[in-house]
């Protein structure tokens, strides 16, 4: 079991402080993690976000639906997008009464990666914690927010 003094090599003036550091630290440990795990597949984890909230919603979106979505707000929202576009992952659709408003889809080939992805996806990043304790986790970050 990790022990975040020990990781970091410190000391910490008390618990709180201790356990905001260990937030940091961990939430960059699951990001690093992500990062590895979504190489393969040409995406990051941002963009697998989108692909999961276009399919979710089973219907083009505006990009402004796609960023207050996104579980991590990026101010690149719309270079991540250029790049599934690029890779025909989603489509970008014109409205046709507004010029300004582009509406996202998810394509055939977004679905399959998608299908591919969800056969090795990782789930097991919270396996030392029972369900009692994911759940007393989850209540503790909802409660910090």
């Amino acid at each position: 079991m990790g022990d975040i003094g020990k990781d970091i090599k410190s000391k910490f003036s008390n618990d709180k402080v201790k356990a905001l550091i260990n937030i940091i630290y961990t939430a960059g440990w699951i990001n690093s993690q992500q990062n590895e795990f979504f190489k393969p597949y040409g995406i990051s984890p941002q963009q697998f976000n989108i692909l999961r909230i276009l399919k979710g919603a089973g219907k083009p979106l505006k990009v402004q639906v796609i960023k207050e979505r996104m579980i991590e707000r990026s101010p690149n929202a719309t270079r991540l997008m250029d790049k599934l576009s690029a890779k025909e992952l989603i489509e970008r659709i014109p409205c046709p009464e507004d010029r300004r408003v582009v509406h996202i889809s998810i394509t055939k080939g977004g679905l399959k990666l998608l299908q591919d992805i969800s056969k090795n996806l990782k789930t097991d990043l919270l396996e030392n914690l029972s369900l009692k304790e994911a759940k007393q986790l989850s209540d503790l970050l909802d409660k910090i927010r």
